[in-house]
């Protein structure tokens, strides 16, 4: 097949695809939002968490599947050991955050990096930058955090 024709083969499938993706959510309208919007409403994160932590909802119920949020810690801070019953889709908006999942070496995200956190593996995390943290998270289950106590790295 010519070059163009599979472009063209490919652009269908495209459209099509679109068409049918937009008329399964054509009820929602669609969201962009700025971490540093004041209009975001931030709330507290669970009390385990340190002082200064901060979780605004960007999209969906976080009582229900696929819910994402902005969750923000200060420079400086030490996120505790914790797991969550959903994966983690995530992207880091500001800050340096170095994380490490228990059996895996730590990562450093920068502002753009993404990372994978899958269901139930405990994790710490460490705003290391000289700003806050920013990190939107895509849950695939309701949002939860569970503090873990001390374990093998």
């Amino acid at each position: 097949m010519c070059l163009h024709k599979q472009a063209a083969a490919l652009l269908g499938l495209l459209c099509c695809g679109g068409i049918i993706a937009a008329g399964a959510s054509a009820g929602e309208a669609p969201v962009e939002l700025h971490f540093a919007d004041p209009a975001l409403e931030w709330g507290p994160c669970p009390e385990f968490m340190p002082a200064g932590c901060a979780i605004a909802v960007l999209h969906g119920d976080p009582a229900r599947e696929n819910a994402d949020i902005f969750f923000k810690v200060p420079a400086g801070v030490m996120v505790p050991r914790h797991s969550h019953t959903s994966a983690e889709r995530m992207v880091l908006v500001s800050g340096e955050l170095r994380v490490t999942y228990d059996g895996h070496d730590a990562v450093v995200m920068t502002p753009g990096s993404y990372a994978y956190g899958p269901p139930q593996l405990p994790h710490d995390a460490f705003c290391s930058g000289p700003q806050a943290c920013v990190l939107a998270i895509a849950f695939e289950q309701p949002v939860d955090a569970f503090l873990q106590e001390a374990g093998e790295r």
